[in-house]
């Protein structure tokens, strides 16, 4: 599909403008999860190893959330491109409702898991650490679906500066939180691991407070405001954010499990090659959370043309969001190449950790490509509202290529921890290739 160069162009200034912001906030959430780990770990070795426990366990379900609240993105950017500004705060109503009720699902399912923890072969000492931080978190939840809700409402609408600035703000909340609560300074009893977890939940409901007060009582939002008060909810709205929200959720769901499940090959090769398999790991969030954001961006003004029925301006905006990824893949792939020896040392002084973190920059860098195209493209499908197949090509993607190749690279053919990272290209560039195929597919027959 071709498009005039000029046109081409013109999109990249609107999607940097749109994208920076959510890049930022998602950069942010990061340097979130990175602080947290250093803080708790310099506290105590047992509270590190029970909160990586716990934490893995929650991303999982949090991911999915924040996929499926993902689904709202491409109905609001539908309505803000026809102008029809009242029924966005009609469908924003309702996107709380599903998503809460996403949340009271989601927090009885971790509940079975939690009265289960003992059941799970976790060392003895960690289960009195585990379970009160894991009550917290599961508390949190609610409060992460909320302001996903919010958050895309105002992506939907392209005010991504708001959100970006309460994440920001949340973050440094829950940094200030975790030192005072940890360690039990001004005052305050020292919690430990329950402290890190007080935090997170404080500033979770802190960030649904202020946003809710600035959607409530800001001028800018008033005429949603109104569609928001005036409207109902109802079964219509409620399905419509299901069948756009599950697949997406699905669909990052299983991308982040079949990283997980690798995890637990990683671990039979021992303790160094599941040190190295962390770091590399903590540090291709860095470079995924970029993709992702400017992907998001691509979703926002997708679905804006897709509402006018606008088929070239779909087109340009997705290729030219491709073109910024790529820039961005590139410069990650350079940086980490050019520091390859260095990186592991920023996260342990052990030399076989370091070795072994230098060996997988390799592959790292290999699937910059595919995980920028697989960003790009689903997040394109979810603008066009078009992601009936994105969980069936995840499922391929994942399960039926990555993990066994992940394991025939790494087992059969002998070539250990660099062998089960060469089943990562593998499986993120097979799914950008389905999305973006099924993308092309759809886009040819907007009206």
């Amino acid at each position: 599909m071709k498009y005039d160069v000029c046109k081409l162009g013109s999109r990249y200034g609107d999607l940097l403008r749109l994208g920076m912001p959510i890049m930022v906030g998602q950069l942010g959430v990061i340097v979130l999860s990175i602080a947290d780990t250093m803080m708790v770990g310099r506290y105590g070795t047992d509270e590190l190893g029970a909160s990586g426990f716990v934490n893995n366990m929650m991303n999982l379900v949090i991911v999915f959330s924040t996929g499926f609240s993902y689904g709202l993105t491409p109905v609001i950017g539908s309505l803000w491109g026809r102008n029809e500004l009242a029924s966005i705060g009609r469908v924003l109503k309702n996107a709380l409702c599903i998503n809460s009720l996403a949340a009271f699902v989601l927090m009885a399912l971790m509940s079975v898991l939690y009265l289960n923890m003992h059941r799970l072969g976790q060392p003895e000492e960690l289960l009195p650490l585990m379970r009160p931080y894991y009550l917290v978190l599961l508390a949190s939840l609610l409060f992460v679906l909320l302001f996903n809700a919010f958050k895309q409402f105002a992506d939907g609408i392209t005010d991504t500066v708001t959100p970006m600035c309460i994440l920001l703000g949340g973050n440094v909340l829950n940094i200030g939180g975790n030192w005072v609560l940890i360690n039990g300074y001004w005052g305050f009893p020292e919690l430990g691991l329950l402290g890190a977890g007080i935090a997170t939940l404080a500033s979770r409901v802190l960030m649904v407070v202020v946003f809710a007060g600035i959607f409530f009582f800001s001028g800018k939002y008033a005429v949603y405001r109104k569609g928001f008060m005036q409207g109902r909810l109802n079964r219509d709205d409620l399905t419509l954010l299901r069948k756009m929200g599950m697949p997406v959720g699905l669909q990052m769901g299983m991308e982040t499990a079949s990283f997980n499940l690798s995890t637990i090959m990683v671990g039979w090769l021992g303790t160094v090659a599941l040190a190295a398999h962390q770091v590399m790991l903590t540090v291709g969030q860095l470079g995924f959370m970029m993709y992702y954001g400017m992907a998001a961006a691509v979703a926002v003004r997708a679905s804006s043309f897709c509402g006018r029925g606008d088929r070239e301006g779909v087109g340009v905006t997705v290729s030219s969001g491709f073109h910024i990824i790529l820039v961005m893949a590139a410069a990650v792939s350079v940086l980490m190449l050019a520091f390859r020896q260095q990186v592991g040392a920023l996260f342990t002084d052990n030399g076989q950790v370091i070795a072994a973190v230098a060996q997988l920059v390799i592959p790292f860098v290999i699937y910059q490509f595919g995980d920028g195209m697989q960003c790009n493209y689903s997040n394109a499908l979810r603008g066009i509202a078009d992601v009936k197949m994105v969980t069936l090509y995840a499922f391929i993607a994942y399960f039926v290529i990555s993990l066994p190749a992940g394991w025939f690279f790494g087992f059969v053919c002998g070539m250990g921890l660099t062998g089960i990272w060469l089943s990562f290209p593998l499986g993120l560039t097979s799914a950008g290739l389905m999305f973006m195929l099924r993308f092309r597919k759809s886009v040819r027959q907007l009206a």
